[in-house]
């Protein structure tokens, strides 16, 4: 018996989230790769252009060649604006290619360990030459599967979070649509927020919004329900944006946040360390934005911070 090939047998949709990733790295390297082209080639078109203008009006004076100047300028411009928003485009497809190929490297390290584990129970169950105990190495590799799937399937739902914010990116890159952007705080979650401040906890954590324990997130999500969004109450913040990403609703970019919004203190919503706080968006001003924070300072509060990747690891949109 192979007993690695029965292992990654049982990690059929692991090998498939590894081969998903890879392949759209793939593509998003080429879009990449294309939209440089792009702008390499319009750069070289506008100087051709400009040297050409120049040479043909050398010697032409009058009415007709200041007419002739004015629209060249203007295709000038018209090709330089384009160039501009390939170099963005490009960028943008060299973050997410860059996601990707991350995603796309984490699934295969964890597939390769869990194969290696699996090979090594199912190796040992056959070594006892007992039913019983090639039995039980399937079952703990059963219980393997499961547990490394998960965290397949997270660095999945990371990359399908880039996605979503490059191709919100891109989008903008034609003008901003009425379609595609958030409704600002329609149902007055920003009011109700507002009206909430200066409440302070009881003993133990006791407060009015949830689970007698941090509630950050209680709050929040208290004041969403409150306004009309149709999602739990959720003491721990990670889960919103969990919540968020299963809706669509969650971003990386932060230039994203509206008022109504909430934005996620830490690095990630893997765990109470990595997720550290939460607060709705009342304001943003540039570079920084006002939040209605619950249980800070053991109350709700107003705090303005710098809009950065340095505070928030990212933002939900309530609808």
């Amino acid at each position: 018996m192979d007993t690695r090939q029965v292992a990654r047998h049982f990690a059929a949709t692991m090998v498939e989230h590894r081969n998903r990733l890879a392949g759209k790295a793939e593509d998003a390297s080429r879009a990449q790769q294309a939209f440089a082209q792009v702008h390499t080639d319009l750069a070289e078109h506008r100087a051709a252009h400009r040297d050409d203008t120049h040479t043909l009006l050398a010697d032409w004076v009058g009415r007709d060649a200041d007419g002739f100047e004015r629209r060249a300028d203007r295709t000038r411009k018209t090709l330089r604006t384009t160039g501009d928003t390939a170099t963005k485009a490009a960028t943008i497809t060299g973050d997410v290619a860059q996601a990707l190929t991350t995603g796309h490297s984490a699934v295969t390290r964890l597939l390769d360990e869990y194969t290696d584990r699996a090979t090594r129970l199912l190796d040992a169950g056959l070594a006892v030459g007992q039913r019983p105990a090639l039995m039980r190495a399937v079952g703990q590799v059963a219980d393997l599967v499961r547990h490394y799937t998960a965290e397949s399937a997270k660095h999945v739902a990371e990359t399908k979070v880039a996605l979503t914010d490059a191709a919100h990116r891109l989008r903008e890159l034609h003008g901003p649509s009425h379609v595609d952007k958030p409704k600002r705080d329609h149902k007055g979650i920003t009011e109700i927020a507002a009206g909430q401040l200066g409440y302070h906890e009881g003993p133990g954590n006791a407060n009015k919004y949830g689970p007698a324990a941090a509630w950050c997130s209680s709050f929040a999500t208290w004041v969403w329900r409150r306004a009309g969004v149709n999602i739990p109450l959720l003491p721990f913040t990670g889960d919103v944006f969990t919540w968020g990403k299963g809706k669509g609703l969650a971003y990386r970019d932060l230039t994203r946040a509206r008022p109504g919004d909430v934005l996620l203190f830490g690095t990630g919503p893997q765990n109470t360390t990595t997720s550290t706080h939460i607060g709705i968006v009342e304001r943003v001003d540039g570079n920084r934005v006002t939040l209605i924070e619950g249980n800070a300072g053991d109350a709700v509060q107003r705090r303005t911070h710098t809009l950065s990747h340095n505070t928030f690891y990212g933002g939900v949109h309530p609808s």
